[in-house]
């Protein structure tokens, strides 16, 4: 995760926490009022060792410096990481939390143009000119919730001004492409399958963001949309209406597509049965497969595979799965007893790879 507009970034459905009553670890809540996660100690780790001076998110633990603008490092901060913040503070019913992101969102990344930069270094400063879709809808869908919680219009209009920049600039033939540079007024005609957040794209519909027709369009792109099997592809050419697949399979972007699919009613069966089967065969889930062979192609395991894996499970309903994921995910944490809470391996860690089990754990919660 950090090559640029693989900010990818969808996506997730929010579980909103609506429970009469919660275990004594949790405590009773009224609507609107803050609940206490599971999660809570990777929430402290994020707040204490991955927040910078500013108010910002570092994208990974230790500094480090870019030798290529759209190459992320260090403690620069992403757009990506704020929408998932975001998202997680509605899940939270966390107001205060939401503010925050929402002032810093203000101040820090969205322009005069009102479009939102994909990142800023860690001091503050600006240097891209360009958006990136799927952080951008992620941001939208934390708006309309929020406003939708708290009664904050506040909220929905500052979605509405995101929202139509999109839609003057953000487009291509017809579609929401991954970006727009707004230094040189050029878009690609590439549009990542994994930023078509259907789950928010109905928001933008049903508060007129958006109009029907533009939804429905995202409702037949997502439905016809082919596997080889058991994997996506992973964009859509828009100028030439073709998918394509990748040479090799990242497993965060076949799980947020998956994720989207299964909001729609298609459950990707293909897909998680081959989870299922590694998971029982190997003992584990690796980060990227070979497309062809079906066999991983890291050693590694990610906490982000795991997280999105168990929000893919719940959406489907398959608690039992989701259980088997939670632990399997629960066991990389804390590896590092200096990072309380964290996902940290070797001293480092991306925000991914805590944002994303955090959000899972949150969930398993309140299925």
């Amino acid at each position: 995760m950090t090559v640029r507009h693989y900010s990818w970034t969808k996506l997730l459905m929010v579980f909103m926490v609506v429970i009469l009553g919660l275990s004594a670890a949790v405590g009773v809540y009224s609507k609107g009022e803050a609940v206490k996660s599971a999660g809570s100690s990777t929430e402290e780790f994020i707040t204490k060792h991955m927040t910078n001076a500013n108010g910002t998110l570092a994208t990974y633990l230790q500094p480090g410096a870019s030798t290529d603008p759209d190459i992320v490092a260090g403690r620069e901060a992403l757009s990506e990481s704020l929408g998932f913040w975001m998202q997680y503070a509605v899940k939270k019913r966390d107001q205060a939390l939401f503010e925050r992101s929402y002032e810093v969102l203000n101040s820090r990344f969205l322009t005069s143009e009102k479009y939102i930069v994909w990142k800023i270094e860690s001091d503050g400063r600006v240097k891209v000119n360009t958006n990136a879709l799927g952080d951008d809808f992620r941001i939208i869908g934390s708006l309309i919730e929020a406003s939708q919680l708290w009664k904050k219009d506040e909220y929905l209009a500052a979605a509405r001004e995101i929202s139509d920049t999109l839609q003057m600039h953000v487009q291509n033939n017809g579609y929401f492409v991954d970006f727009h540079d707004f230094a040189r007024d050029e878009s690609p005609a590439t549009l990542s399958l994994v930023y078509v957040d259907i789950a928010v794209l109905k928001l933008m519909k049903d508060h007129q963001l958006i109009d029907s027709g533009t939804y429905e369009q995202y409702v037949r792109l997502l439905s016809e949309m082919p596997d080889d099997g058991v994997f996506f592809p992973v964009t859509f050419d828009v100028q030439e209406q073709k998918y394509a697949y990748g040479d090799d399979v990242n497993l965060i972007d076949q799980l947020m597509i998956g994720i989207h699919r299964a909001e729609l009613g298609k459950k990707p069966t293909p897909l998680i049965s081959f989870l299922k089967k590694e998971l029982r065969q190997q003992k584990s889930i690796k980060g990227r497969y070979n497309r062809v062979t079906r066999t991983a192609e890291v050693s590694y395991e990610s906490p982000s595979v795991y997280g999105l894996a168990i929000l893919l499970a719940l959406e489907c309903g398959d608690k039992e799965w989701a259980k088997q994921l939670n632990k399997q995910m629960i066991s990389l944490k804390n590896k590092d007893a200096s990072y309380s809470g964290g996902y940290v391996f070797s001293k480092n860690t991306h925000f991914f790879d805590n944002i994303l089990p955090l959000l899972a754990e949150t969930a398993m919660q309140n299925p």
